[in-house]
């Protein structure tokens, strides 16, 4: 496995490569499960791993939360060596001295979900994700369910683009619990982590009920009912479509569509997001 800090010197390499497959996991480091998750299955379909570790400045619309983000890169390393990663890319900035006169913005998709509470971090992730994809040139890229409107974005940046590029998407892994894994988790005290679980337990409330009920608002209120207890008031908590990425308020049995439910709610000054299928793509 090979450390670069180098666009020249990564692109130099993979150069060697162009008759193989070369499967890309961006990464903000502090890597879990979740993230090895994606690195085995970047593995199993790909002959060339390349993971990049880049804490983008620009998907941070506070300041005090880039400044404490974890960023463990000894022990990152070591994860990457022990799945077997080809490359790491660990740039120590992609941005020049001076702001910069090009970048990409998110229309509508950015208009809903996290988007609502955080200005700005989607038009910072997008412009980073497309200086990757640029710079490694993968066939494929793995990115997880858990972040799905970051994923969702992307496949709409890949398709509008015409970017020759497969999007994949790694299931949410979870502790035994049901507690979604994130690199926020960390920040959570044994007390609020148990007062977490509401999160994962009000989603598969809604999972639950929908199978007998595809009213809306009863689902909802099966997932509110678990938040109230445990006094949680979410940024959102609601059943989107997962193309668009909008509320819905009804649903069609007659033409049924890929839709999911969606929160985002702060323990202590940790905010976590998640979410679970309802309809998948094979309906």
């Amino acid at each position: 496995m090979k450390v670069i800090t180098s666009i020249s010197e990564l692109q130099h390499h993979l150069a060697n490569y162009q008759q193989e497959q070369i499967a890309f996991v961006p990464t903000m480091g502090c890597l879990h499960e979740g993230h090895l998750s994606l690195i085995r299955k970047a593995k199993r379909l790909a002959d060339i791993v390349v993971v990049s570790i880049y804490v983008n400045p620009l998907q941070f619309n506070d300041k005090n939360d880039l400044k404490h983000y974890p960023q463990p890169f000894e022990a990152d390393i070591q994860h990457c060596q022990n799945e077997g990663v080809d490359f790491v890319f660990h740039p120590e900035n992609l941005y020049g001295s001076t702001p910069m006169q090009v970048a990409l913005h998110v229309n509508n998709l950015s208009q809903s979900l996290c988007g609502l509470h955080r200005p700005g971090h989607f038009d910072g992730m997008i412009t980073v994700v497309n200086m990757l994809f640029n710079i490694v040139r993968p066939d494929l890229a793995i990115f997880g369910e858990k972040d799905f409107q970051q994923l969702s974005i992307i496949r709409h940046m890949v398709a509008d683009l015409h970017m020759p590029i497969d999007i994949i998407a790694g299931e949410t892994v979870r502790e035994q619990d049901g507690l979604a894994l994130s690199s926020r988790n960390q920040h959570l005290t044994a007390e609020q982590r148990q007062i977490a679980l509401a999160i994962p337990q009000a989603l598969q409330a809604v999972v639950d009920t929908w199978q007998s009920n595809r009213n809306i608002q009863h689902c909802l209120a099966a997932g509110q009912h678990i938040l109230d207890t445990h006094n949680i008031k979410p940024d959102y908590f609601g059943i989107y479509d997962e193309q668009h990425l909008q509320a819905m308020t009804s649903f069609n049995t007659d033409d049924p569509i890929p839709v999911r439910v969606f929160i985002a709610a702060t323990i202590g000054s940790t905010r976590l997001i998640d979410n679970m299928p309802l309809i998948t793509k094979d309906v």
